[in-house]
């Protein structure tokens, strides 16, 4: 009798230990360990237009990688006021997009609009699958929470900047900025970032206009927008926003073209924060 009961215990101490080593793994799989990002660099792999990018990281920084000193500070208002505007606020998700982003979700009854902030895309591109689920939104969210908790805004920042997509194959804004403009990425211009942010939800879609080698309206139209807030934002004054209104990129050979794309990137109604913080 004490055998049986022994052997059961036994048993049972197993299949305990069991159940935590799955649940451990299950956790580490699905939450990985983001604090990593202070002191390692993602690499991005092209693999193809038809799949995902391969990432890994590296305790050395890739030769491609640029510090974000070494970007110019317009550029880097362009593409914060475009895709994050509370970035320097927020503590890795912004509730009151996300409140309209469900809306709007709701509304379309599909994943109409991400919502994502950049701390969040950051996590998504580094360490989470590309799939559009309620399972990997919360897992986002939960690991955009951590990663603010352990590295700072600024290497967040300088992360999404060099590994974000500007183009089939094109990863980080050094080689955006070489594509696009022949420049190093201090060298870009205010309306040159604000060209980077538009292609940023949709860089094939968007690129449309570099291939035609003048703005489409849609293009010429966000821009623009792009840029107002960048005004509002005290990030330009009244005169460099009038200067870069009237600036032509470096590609442009001719007005905007006469054909529209569809709105995906909203920027009329966000509220600025007094100023960003670079």
């Amino acid at each position: 009798m004490h055998r049986i009961v022994l052997v059961l215990s036994m048993l049972t101490v197993l299949a305990a230990g069991g159940a935590v080593w799955a649940g451990y793994s299950f956790l580490r799989e699905e939450f990985p360990d983001v604090s990593l990002l202070r002191n390692r660099y993602p690499v991005v792999t092209h693999q193809g237009r038809n799949r995902p990018p391969l990432v890994r990281l590296q305790k050395a920084p890739p030769p491609a990688w640029t510090p974000l000193a070494e970007v110019s500070k317009p550029a880097v208002g362009a593409i914060v006021v475009s895709e994050d505007w509370a970035f320097f606020q927020h503590k890795g998700y912004d509730a009151q997009q996300m409140k309209e982003a469900l809306r709007e979700d709701i509304a379309e009854g599909r994943f109409a609009r991400g919502a994502s902030t950049i701390t969040q895309q950051v996590v998504k591109n580094v360490f989470l699958e590309r799939d559009k689920s309620l399972w990997r939104k919360l897992r986002e969210l939960i690991l955009a929470v951590r990663l603010e908790s352990h590295v700072g805004k600024r290497k967040i920042l300088e992360t999404y900047l060099n590994i974000a997509e500007w183009g089939e194959g094109i990863y980080g804004i050094r080689a955006a900025a070489g594509h696009y403009f022949g420049k190093s990425p201090s060298e870009l211009n205010a309306k040159e970032g604000a060209f980077l942010a538009m292609l940023l939800p949709s860089p094939i879609r968007y690129g449309q206009s570099f291939r035609a080698k003048r703005l489409t309206i849609y293009a010429d139209r966000t821009i623009r927008s792009i840029i107002e807030k960048m005004a509002r934002a005290q990030y330009l004054t009244e005169a460099e926003r009038n200067d870069e209104l009237g600036r032509r990129l470096p590609f442009e050979s001719d007005g905007p073209l006469g054909t529209e794309l569809p709105e995906e990137l909203d920027l009329s109604g966000a509220q600025l924060p007094p100023e960003i913080e670079l």
